[in-house]
């Protein structure tokens, strides 16, 4: 029997509206969250279509939590409801490849519209700040001498982002991953609680992340997973400056139902790029520690196959 309480308890959508009214902007954007209230799919996206709605980029910006299977019940949503979901986009990021590599459920990225990416995050790999370990060669000398003496902290479960960017790190690096001992917690904060207690030596996290926990003064961050120094980071050393080609992006970005129209992808992405300059936008992302990331079209596609190669691969490094 179709109960109206029920229903509405499992869909809340909060509406924004521009203060602007615009009639030259768009419509109306939803944003579809996979997961919920504030986690940072969540965040994302409230930050996005805050951010459109008051600039006057769109007259209205509204939210769908719809948690569940890990990402999988928003995706089979979208899929299923297509024809009508024109105006949706569902945010995602790196987990929607990563899970569906591990059978957690059977739809993929390639089942969708991607439309465009639209921030970043990256790894780190951060000590105590009484920690010996004064760079990252300091924990590969020490790891060649005995692997099974550092136990590295995560804030989920082996085969989650945080295990395999601290297992790529060793691997470009030239070591075994699988002979990192990686310590799964239930979430960050306990990690970080198991790093300062000193039952873990290493703790691998989001930059973003470790960035708030370094500026409280009782972690250092001794490497970061992005290509090169970040503007908004310039005292983080990457690992590639020290002679680790390990590089790896945790995007955040949107995808439409399938079967979107040209029409509405070119809609989508004039806003992401119109949005970057607003100032509404440049506040929420340096509050909280983003780095824009957009790419579209052919590129955002060829991006996302090319960390699907680059995850698989790394899973069968791990016997995973």
């Amino acid at each position: 029997m179709y109960k109206p309480a029920r229903f509405l308890a499992k869909l809340v959508t909060v509406l924004v509206l521009s203060p602007l009214c615009n009639l030259n902007a768009a419509d109306r954007i939803h944003l579809l969250v996979p997961g919920g209230a504030g986690g940072g799919w969540d965040s994302t996206a409230r930050g996005v279509g805050e951010s459109l709605a008051k600039s006057g980029l769109v007259n209205v910006a509204s939210y769908q939590n719809l948690s569940g299977g890990g990402g999988s019940k928003a995706m089979a949503h979208l899929i299923e409801t297509a024809d009508r979901q024109t105006d949706t986009l569902m945010i995602s990021s790196t987990p929607i490849i990563l899970r569906s590599l591990q059978g957690v459920f059977p739809q993929s990225w390639k089942d969708l519209t991607p439309v465009a990416s639209v921030i970043v995050d990256y790894g780190a790999l951060v000590v105590r700040a009484d920690s010996g370990f004064r760079s990252w060669s300091d924990v590969l000398d020490k790891f060649r001498e005995h692997p099974k003496s550092i136990n590295v902290a995560g804030g989920s479960a082996l085969g989650s982002m945080d295990h395999l960017v601290a297992a790529l790190a060793f691997k470009e690096s030239g070591l075994d991953p699988q002979e990192v001992k990686y310590i799964p917690y239930n979430a960050g904060a306990q990690a970080m609680v198991g790093l300062l207690s000193g039952e873990c030596q290493l703790l691998s996290t989001g930059l973003s992340e470790a960035i708030s926990l370094a500026k409280q003064g009782e972690v250092r961050i001794l490497a970061m997973t992005a290509p090169k120094r970040l503007s908004s980071s310039p005292d983080i050393p990457t690992l590639v400056e020290q002679g680790s080609n390990a590089v790896f992006l945790n995007w955040r970005g949107f995808f439409g139902p399938p079967g979107l129209s040209d029409e509405k992808q070119k809609e989508y992405k004039q806003l992401f790029l119109e949005m970057y300059k607003t100032e509404q936008w440049q506040t929420i992302r340096d509050s909280r520690g983003w780095s824009d990331f957009y790419t579209d079209d052919k590129d955002f596609v060829e991006f996302l196959e090319e960390q699907e190669k680059q995850l698989s691969a790394l899973m069968k490094d791990l016997d995973l």
